[in-house]
């Protein structure tokens, strides 16, 4: 590198002419430290959002798994409460077949032995028909009996 004397004046043109196209050092170093400031204050930011990412995955994978184990109690529960049901009308029903049986005894043993007389206001079937008539359900006698 060569040195060269320049005169003052040369000089001074010269560096209003650099400083009008460029930045002090000075002013420099304080833009160095803004951005610096502002890429610590950014790299913060990014790591949390990266956390509350994070956060919402997990959220996100365990919610159908909990959507799914209430959908299960659900689904026991149900079937508890069916098959609670279906024993409840069993046992009406088997009570309700009891029931015709008593009746159905309690006529015969109210109609007369073999060969007797029948009378006027009873019907030829022997009673049969006045039971069926009489069972809401519409149900007959003999299907009642071959379900007991």
């Amino acid at each position: 590198m060569m040195r060269v004397l320049v005169p003052a004046r040369l000089k001074k043109a010269v560096r209003s002419w650099f400083d009008s196209r460029y930045i002090s050092v000075a002013d420099h170093r304080q833009d160095i430290k803004d951005a610096l400031w502002e890429v610590q204050t950014l790299r913060r930011e990014v790591t949390t959002l990266q956390e509350e990412v994070r956060r919402l995955r997990a959220v996100k994978q365990q919610a159908p798994q909990t959507g799914a184990k209430a959908a299960e109690e659900k689904a026991a529960e149900a079937h508890r409460l069916a098959f609670e049901t279906a024993q409840a009308l069993d046992r009406i029903l088997q009570n309700e077949v009891l029931l015709w049986q008593a009746v159905d005894e309690l006529r015969t043993a109210k109609e007369p032995p073999a060969g007797g007389h029948r009378g006027a206001d009873e019907p030829r079937d022997g009673g049969i028909g006045a039971a069926n008539r009489s069972r809401p359900s519409g149900s007959t006698v003999a299907e009642e009996q071959s379900c007991a």
